[in-house]
């Protein structure tokens, strides 16, 4: 039986090889290229997608663009679901990479929260950190942490850096 550590480095370092594709009515000066990434399961979309943002803009309009947004096979992705819980729920059973279409506009207001900045985004992670924590622990590891071990997490996420790990293994 795999020790609980490797179960969590597994986990921690996942990655899907994901292709991002512009959705086919977006009005474009030239046929936009699928972009491809491996993307972090421990992750948000919001947060690694720049790239994919930066792709896509050189092929649109400046007046055509809105807030970004995702879905596969019709079904919005929830930016604050971490990568691997998405995948896990809606593409599990198909062939990769995962195929994630792209969107400027016709944001969909029922299904998807708004994500004005990486603020916002912190925050969630933080506050689901703590929720688990509370849960698992009674909110001892969150606790026993200063408040630069709660940066430094935030920012091993942020920048895919093993520290994160490190850090919640420590407590």
């Amino acid at each position: 039986m795999a020790d609980d550590k490797d179960v969590l480095r597994d986990v921690w370092f996942g990655r899907i090889p994901t292709c991002f594709t512009l959705y086919q009515d977006e009005i474009t000066e030239r046929e936009a290229e699928p972009f491809y990434l491996l993307l972090p399961r421990m992750s948000y979309l919001t947060l690694v997608t720049d790239k994919v943002k930066k792709h896509f803009l050189k092929v649109m309009k400046a007046e055509d663009v809105e807030e970004m947004w995702f879905d596969f096979e019709g079904t919005s992705l929830k930016w604050h679901y971490p990568i691997g819980l998405l995948f896990d729920l809606h593409a599990s059973n198909t062939a990769l990479p995962w195929n994630i279409t792209v969107h400027f506009k016709n944001f969909p207001e029922r299904d998807l929260l708004h994500c004005p900045s990486n603020s916002v985004i912190e925050a969630h992670f933080m506050s689901s950190i703590k929720e688990a924590d509370a849960l698992k622990h009674k909110s001892q590891v969150i606790n026993d942490m200063q408040k630069k071990d709660h940066k430094q997490l935030w920012m091993g996420l942020q920048n895919e850096h093993d520290s994160a790990f490190r850090n919640l293994r420590k407590h």
